[in-house]
């Protein structure tokens, strides 16, 4: 029996990949440096792929200011992102149907929980995991262990929601079912590991859900 929703955020709930990748093509179009965004998007959600986004630029300048401000750009455009198409809803269902729900995320917690309280959705978590709560993120399994042992469940009474091959790979391997919901940026990953692939949380029937991996 499903007792839990285990849900990634970047990517999953709020889009901050894309805008992540808008941001530094905003500063290389500022310094009128050409910027390859397809290798770009290769590299989102692998931890252990290594791009370097300024490798293109003058040397003579500082790596921190131009990182400085990528973040300054890239909390600007998060500021004006909505939740993904289907999601509250998707929420609002598993809350009606007396679900547990938490978040696993490799970013910090003060980035998740903010944009959690911004639009109003952290009331729907009862744990958030964040990178700095295990030695090791994803894709090694440790936050999803954690959520698993905070909840007081199995691993195979949770349904983990994951945008990208690291983040699925991590859920896989902590032995929760796994639905691939990709983004624009993610959609060329690899998910054959996964239990179902979706374009959508609007193309998810938690019902539906709750029946395939129903396990006696």
């Amino acid at each position: 029996m499903i007792k839990a929703l285990v849900f990634d955020f970047d990517g999953l709930i709020l889009d901050t990949e894309s805008s992540l990748i808008s941001a530094y093509e905003a500063v290389h179009l500022e310094y009128g440096v050409a910027f390859d965004k397809d290798r770009f998007h290769r590299s989102v959600g692998h931890a252990d792929y290594s791009f370097d986004p300024w490798s293109q630029f003058d040397p003579a300048l500082s790596r921190s200011d131009l990182d400085k401000r990528r973040r300054e750009k890239n909390k600007e455009i998060d500021l004006t992102l909505k939740i993904m198409p289907g999601v509250e809803d998707f929420l609002n269902e598993g809350k009606k149907q007396g679900l547990v729900m938490a978040v696993a995320s490799n970013s910090s917690h003060n980035h998740v929980e903010g944009h959690l309280n911004r639009l109003g959705l952290i009331s729907y978590f009862s744990f958030v995991a964040c990178r700095e709560d295990v030695k090791q993120p994803k894709p090694e399994p440790d936050l999803y262990r954690l959520v698993i042992n905070n909840l007081g469940i199995r691993p195979f009474q949770a349904i983990a929601f994951e945008d990208s091959h690291t983040g699925s790979k991590a859920a896989k391997r902590a032995k929760l079912w796994v639905v691939a919901v990709p983004n624009q940026s993610t959609g060329h990953h690899d998910f054959s590991h996964t239990d179902k692939v979706v374009t959508s949380f609007k193309d998810i029937s938690l019902n539906t859900l709750k029946e395939q991996f129903l396990v006696n």
